[in-house]
């Protein structure tokens, strides 16, 4: 592997130079090349799925990982609904966009991720240290709402990451009806859905072509 001292050497050679740019950004990177290719730069958006089910302790090890990670005093406001029988699939699929619809359908699981608007009721439980911050939200909907809509956010990515954690392939959609999700699925409930996640192993034809992504320069600074 290319190291730090080396790059100079290679300054008139702009295939050297990618090399080992790309060398440099994994040098301290902990996780092994199998591990971040899996979770990262390998890593894509199913469109199509196999027939191959996903087991419920599937789904249990892709909840219990995607938990961890941090949200603003841990309130942790993201809600999952997994949709595995024909018969809840059958409710859920006119709700989602046509140009979606077959995504969807063929995907042995999916994923209705959602915030719920009355996450402050858990913080004694779930924030014990600052129990009392459970009145800073009690009569405020609208503080609520960002805060769960942020931090739900944050967790809808980790979830996303835990399913490639599982070996298995999300399709994450936003083209869906919300109102019409939350009606059908929350009619009883405070949640608000986010995000819906198609969940299996990759079928025929899976993949789009790797869109690009932003040169670090072009989006990182140092001050």
């Amino acid at each position: 592997m290319t190291s730090a001292t080396e790059i100079p050497a290679a300054a008139n050679n702009p295939a050297a130079d990618d090399l080992a740019a790309a060398d440099l950004a994994t040098d301290h990177l902990v996780l092994d090349p199998a591990a971040r290719a899996l979770l990262f730069t390998e890593a894509r958006t199913a469109n199509t799925f196999s027939d191959e089910p996903v087991s419920r302790d599937q789904l249990r090890a892709i909840t219990e990982l995607a938990k961890w990670p941090p949200t603003s005093a841990n309130i942790n406001p993201l809600r999952i609904t997994f949709v595995t029988t024909p018969e809840a699939k059958a409710r859920l699929l006119p709700l989602i966009f046509e140009g979606n619809r077959a995504k969807t359908e063929s995907a042995p699981v999916v994923a209705i991720l959602a915030i719920d608007l009355d996450f402050h009721d858990r913080i004694p439980q779930l924030f014990p240290v600052r129990p009392e911050m459970r009145d800073l939200y009690k009569d405020d909907l609208a503080r609520r709402e960002q805060a769960a809509t942020f931090n739900g956010t944050l967790q809808t990515a980790y979830f996303i990451l835990a399913v490639r954690a599982a070996g298995l392939a999300a399709g994450p959609m936003a083209g869906f009806d919300a109102a019409g999700i939350d009606a059908e699925f929350f009619a009883d409930r405070p949640y608000r859905s986010i995000l819906v996640v198609n969940i299996g192993k990759p079928g025929k034809d899976p993949w789009f072509n790797r869109l690009p992504r932003l040169d670090h320069e072009d989006y990182v600074e140092y001050l």
